[in-house]
């Protein structure tokens, strides 16, 4: 039986009170500061979750190995996360739990990390921290205790990507969803990367929009016809996802698997990787 992509706060509690418990990872992150995520999760966070930072956990070197640069948040190194997650006690076939307190933002990173590391039992915390505290959970501050070595190892990716230099060649034949905030994605403001605009031929779907006003995921119906709405006719599976810098396009395709809809490759790069080169071109509008 496969893994819900979304697990409830009344669900984990249940599970964490189990002897096989969920490794449980707080994600939660700010763009604008860096050091947020894990000083709100030192003052408090959900007893026996560790923390994880999106730059220096869930991200790689910003140049690959040909000194270009690939993004504000290229991925991390395959062996080096497999590393970090067994660091913190997580099995094969164990679940893993992410959460944050920012929508589910960062903890979709982790979730679309996992699973391209091909770990299936993976979900993130519907509503996040502050579902888990609504319900009546504990927290705690501080750190805990360094876990017991896992086991887990990676194997047979279940997410694709697609480069740059692919998306280059393929443009005209593709179709790009970009997960950013409408008045970025039309270019009349760019707060985080030097060029405005997007990649010609995206359509666009904030990611915020998967969302409804109690900061839980709406329902799969109410996710399929938004995402209908957006790409009309065209085959969820054959989507290209994209984003800023790889992070809030993972949110979409957490929302899609929730709808019940299949996953098209991410483009890790995104715009911050894809406007650096003057030579790809560029649209407004």
């Amino acid at each position: 039986m496969s893994t819900p992509p979304l697990i409830s706060a009344a669900e984990l509690h249940a599970l964490l009170a189990q002897p096989q418990a969920p490794v449980l990872v707080d994600c939660s992150f700010a763009l604008t500061d860096p050091q947020a995520g894990a000083l709100q999760y030192a003052q408090a966070h959900i007893p026996g979750a560790h923390y994880l930072h999106l730059e220096a956990d869930l991200s790689g070197p910003k140049t690959d190995a040909q000194g270009r640069f690939a993004g504000r948040h290229p991925l991390p190194d395959p062996h080096q996360l497999t590393q970090c997650l067994r660091g913190l006690g997580l099995h094969r076939q164990q679940r893993l739990v992410a959460y944050d307190r920012q929508g589910g933002l960062f903890a979709a990173r982790l979730w679309w990390l996992a699973r391209w590391l091909g770990h299936a039992p993976v979900q993130v915390l519907d509503g996040g921290f502050e579902a888990w505290v609504a319900a009546g959970g504990t927290v705690q501050a501080g750190q805990e205790p360094q876990p017991q070595t896992g086991d887990f190892e990676a194997s047979a990716s279940l997410q694709a990507t697609l480069s740059a230099t692919e998306l280059l060649a393929t443009l005209d034949t593709q179709t790009l969803l970009d997960a950013r905030a409408p008045e970025r994605f039309s270019g009349q403001v760019e707060p985080l990367d030097p060029q405005a605009g997007h990649i010609p031929g995206a359509l666009n779907h904030f990611y915020q929009h998967n969302l409804g006003a109690d900061g839980h995921f709406l329902s799969p119906a109410e996710l399929r016809q938004r995402f209908s709405a957006v790409l009309g006719q065209r085959d969820p599976a054959a989507v290209v996802h994209q984003c800023g810098s790889g992070v809030s396009a993972c949110h979409n395709l957490l929302a899609m698997a929730h709808a019940g809809l299949p996953a098209g490759p991410l483009y890790p790069g995104s715009w911050s990787e894809w406007c650096s080169d003057p030579s790809r071109p560029v649209a407004r509008s």
